[in-house]
């Protein structure tokens, strides 16, 4: 095991500070680790060019040097989702539509991390236009579960969650329309944020769902996802969602203490579907929590059941308006052949979308045409104001729900995508912390007896990162990281 790849982002930084290794040595360590690993995990789509990430860490470490840059993060190398625009750096969102695309500006989120001295390494795998669970629906390649590569790392931020976990790089960012952090996060026995919408830009992001998508940090541990999330968080005049907050000192909320924070665990989470192994191991973080004092109760929540349609039919509706843009006119992928304008549309668009994206564009197209708006999609939208109110009230009553982050463990590869509804189905635990904008984080709480990890999620009202992050920092005191296998 690579000692600098074993450690935590944070310990990494503070290692460069207090110079027991320079930051070129983490990056030939890092890079080191991807030509190792990566043949057999496929998380990175694109990595930048060796020269340019050797410059840029001597450029960083002098910056260190002279005092110029002093976070947390500076000098440790991330990888960042391929639906992140990054400067003359390939972005495709896994799509052959995109196959070229060098954007010509960064995404904010990418922006500040890299003014904190952070080193954007790479472009992570994902599902297509982030529109799966699993990472199979990408166009290019096929990421596996670093804990076992028989099976998915979950998705869409699977290539970010696979590389932190296969300890190629220590951090990452992803982007959750539907769980796609804290989803993957558990399949892959790491840590993942979904902030608050509006928390941090989606100026940059590539949108799927534009009133879902949020974009988060995936790490080893609490105390590296709310360093990331510091940084990256912030008002921004280029996105009209993005919101001004007071408190942006998530890290002050790395506090090993819930004594009085009462737990709600919502009791339609805990029914049939549900694996009795990840049942038992998310009980057993409620048992943990009380018993460093938390008040732990089971409630009702409701409307669980209608979450799903609800979700598809918003996010389907707004990928359909979002991906009208890719019409091989200005960038990406065009057909050799076409006979007129309308023919060049129609063969682009043919050619380069896969099958789910064409099935979500379709779905989508319908719920929104004259007939079936007011039918499906103001339906939805009136259905997400009241699981947002369901939400409203437990949150009156306690500071922080918790549950699993998915019904079983990661499947096996090829099982899911047999079948698009168990997929959508597998998103049961996630899609209603977007629907209602409110913040989760995916923590590894446990191994199930095929040896793949076990993830709990906690969620918190609107701009209370700070409880659950509490929380879950406090959890992840009672244990010790679990390296995956590929790693030992």
């Amino acid at each position: 095991m690579s000692e600098i790849m074993a450690l935590s982002a944070v310990e990494i930084g503070r290692k460069i500070k207090e110079k027991v290794f320079s930051v070129e040595e983490v990056m030939r360590e890092t890079l080191s680790a991807i030509d190792e690993k990566d043949h057999r995990v496929k998380g990175f789509l694109t990595l930048e060019e060796k020269d340019k990430l050797i410059k840029r860490a001597q450029e960083v470490q002098s910056q260190i040097d002279d005092g110029t840059l002093t976070g947390p993060l500076a000098g440790v190398p991330i990888a960042i989702k391929d639906n992140l625009c990054t400067k003359d750096l390939k972005t495709t969102c896994a799509s052959k539509i995109l196959y070229n695309y060098l954007p010509t500006y960064s995404a904010t989120a990418v922006e500040r991390l890299e003014s904190a001295g952070a080193i954007l390494i790479g472009k992570t795998n994902m599902d297509e236009f982030a529109m799966g669970s699993t990472t199979e629906t990408s166009a290019y390649a096929m990421t596996v579960n670093p804990w076992d590569e028989n099976h998915v790392p979950g998705g869409s931020s699977g290539g970010s969650c696979a590389v932190v976990a296969a300890e190629e790089v220590p951090c990452a960012l992803g982007s959750d329309t539907g769980g796609s952090i804290r989803q993957p996060s558990a399949f892959c026995g790491v840590t993942g944020i979904k902030p608050t919408y509006g928390t941090v830009s989606r100026y940059g992001l590539i949108a799927y769902g534009s009133s879902l998508d949020q974009i988060g940090p995936v790490a080893k541990n609490v105390e590296d996802c709310a360093n990331i999330l510091e940084i990256i968080a912030g008002y921004d005049e280029k996105d009209s969602t993005s919101i001004l907050r007071e408190d942006y000192h998530f890290t002050e909320a790395l506090v090993d203490d819930v004594k009085g924070m009462k737990i709600g665990l919502p009791r339609d989470y805990f029914v049939q579907g549900l694996n009795p192994e990840v049942k038992e191991a998310v009980l057993g973080v409620a048992k943990v929590l009380e018993e460093k004092g938390a008040i732990v109760e089971e409630f009702d929540l409701g409307l669980v059941q209608y979450a799903i349609p609800a979700y598809y039919v918003i996010a389907c509706a707004e990928s359909s308006s979002n991906l009208a843009r890719f019409d091989g006119v200005k960038y990406g992928y065009r057909t050799q052949e076409y006979t007129d304008l309308h023919n060049m549309y129609k063969k682009s668009r043919s050619e380069g979308f896969g099958a789910e994206v064409k099935r979500r564009i379709m779905l989508g197209s319908f719920v929104l045409s004259s007939g079936y708006y007011d039918a499906y999609y103001l339906k939805a939208l009136r259905v997400k104001a009241l699981i947002k109110k369901a939400f409203d009230d437990a949150f009156a009553k306690y500071d922080v729900i918790l549950a699993p982050a998915a019904p079983t463990t990661a499947p096996q590869l090829g099982e899911s995508l047999a079948d698009p509804i168990q997929m959508y189905l597998g998103d049961i635990y996630t899609i209603s912390a977007n629907l209602a904008g409110i913040p989760g984080v995916s923590i590894p709480c446990g191994i199930d007896s095929k040896g793949l990890p076990i993830g709990a999620q906690l969620l918190g009202d609107c701009f209370q990162e700070k409880k659950i992050i509490r929380a879950a920092y406090t959890f992840e005191q009672t244990r010790a990281y679990h390296h995956c296998p590929m790693c030992k």
